[in-house]
């Protein structure tokens, strides 16, 4: 039986935690969901998960600040960022900081699936 790779959602939106790791799970992979950023990094997850779909503006410790401390960390874990309240310049900035892609919500699928496709060959 073939194991299925985690891939953890952190966000402080009830509705993205309750709905994309079902998602996830219809393309394939396991899911785990996280309120916070410092919720996810005290997790059993951090070493297991092999992508990380990150909200940019949180509570506490924001997205990017959690990417850092994973980088800081030794921990390569490939990102996708998702936000709400990005502009043009929001997404070339999170590649630049090493995310495999970054995304506006709503996004779609489809997005999804590329952006997880290409962090998991990045990972």
């Amino acid at each position: 039986m073939m194991t299925r790779l985690l891939v953890s959602v952190v966000d402080d939106d009830e509705s993205v935690r309750e709905s994309l790791p079902d998602l996830l799970r219809e393309f394939g992979y396991a899911a785990q969901a996280f309120s916070s950023a410092e919720e996810f990094l005290a997790s059993e997850y951090v070493e297991q998960s092999r992508c990380l779909i990150l909200d940019i503006a949180m509570p506490g410790m924001t997205g990017p600040e959690l990417h850092r401390e994973l980088i800081r960390r030794n921990n390569k874990i490939p990102v996708v960022f998702v936000t709400a309240q990005g502009d043009g310049s929001t997404r070339p900035k999170m590649l630049e900081q090493g995310a495999t892609e970054c995304l506006s919500k709503p996004f779609s699928d489809a997005a999804l699936l590329a952006a997880l496709t290409a962090a998991l060959k990045a990972g």
